[in-house]
């Protein structure tokens, strides 16, 4: 009887760590949602899957905290986040459906994931439970290892099996069997001399050696920006700087300041002096 009401008995200090990080976890499932960048989001995801981590060390389920911080927040979210921030995700990049009826279906699945988390909170509390003390009475690991491998061997196959399912289809819907030979660097060249495209290799971006950005379009010598320096990614979103007068202004404040600490204005060069060895 005891053993059971200490099941039911909540330290002060547990009590002050589940409140403390519960706020945090809900704060940061909120940002998740409603931050307008991608990054922001996936920084305030990764926040909320440490302290579910905690949740599970502190609850003695060590094995499922060390993997929830080493192979989803270390390993796939950061994994997520660095893509992100590689690729540029904005919040107009959302704003198109490209599925027709995904809010509607994802609307859908987030309600039925909240019935089933409801009907799991209660079911659990209105049963008689033993702790983790009984689950992990030869380990955490061991424990967890007879409940998969016996109690839920059949549901840990199946979700194994789509997985490996998912998987093997990204690879087949990404991969392109190639139909014909590839060109050689040498029959490339002859079809541009042929064509009269683009010979020489694309020209950088920046403005001369002022600005290496890549979303800065590097100037031509007459002073106009070349499109051809900015991916064209970037040209259709839009998200090109132009700096071009603000650079031939600078080039120009550059030419002055040079002309006037040599003494000559135009195209007045000076003289060419003689030393006293050459008069000689």
């Amino acid at each position: 009887m005891s053993a059971q009401l200490a099941a039911y008995a909540t330290s002060t200090g547990e009590a002050f760590q589940f409140w403390v990080l519960g706020t945090v976890a809900v704060i940061g499932a909120l940002c998740t949602v409603l931050m307008k960048k991608a990054v922001h989001s996936a920084l305030c995801l990764a926040g909320t899957m440490i302290v579910l981590a905690i949740f599970y060390l502190a609850n003695g389920a060590y094995f499922l905290g060390i993997v929830q911080i080493v192979v989803y927040t270390g390993a796939i979210m950061m994994l997520f986040l660095f893509v992100v921030m590689l690729v540029g995700v904005t919040a107009a990049d959302s704003l198109k459906e490209t599925i027709k009826g995904q809010r509607w279906l994802a609307l859908v699945c987030g309600v039925g994931f909240g019935v089933l988390l409801l009907a799991g909170i209660a079911n659990a509390s209105l049963k008689d439970f033993d702790g983790v003390g009984r689950a992990n009475a030869n380990g955490n690991v061991e424990g967890l290892a007879a409940l998969i491998f016996t109690k839920y061997v059949f549901a840990f196959e199946i979700t194994g099996a789509l997985l490996i399912t998912a998987a093997v289809g990204a690879m087949v819907l990404t991969h392109r069997e190639r139909t014909e030979r590839a060109m050689t660097q040498r029959e490339l060249s002859e079809q541009r001399v042929r064509e009269g495209t683009q010979l020489p290799p694309l020209p950088a971006p920046g403005v001369y050696a002022r600005h290496n950005a890549v979303d800065v379009a590097g100037l031509l010598p007459d002073g106009t920006p070349s499109e051809l320096s900015v991916s064209k990614t970037l040209r259709d979103r839009g998200q090109v700087r132009d700096v071009s007068e603000r650079a031939i202004s600078d080039l120009r404040a550059l030419e002055q300041r040079t002309a006037e600490r040599l003494e000559r204005t135009g195209d007045e060069r000076p003289a060419p002096k003689r030393t006293e060895e050459a008069s000689k």
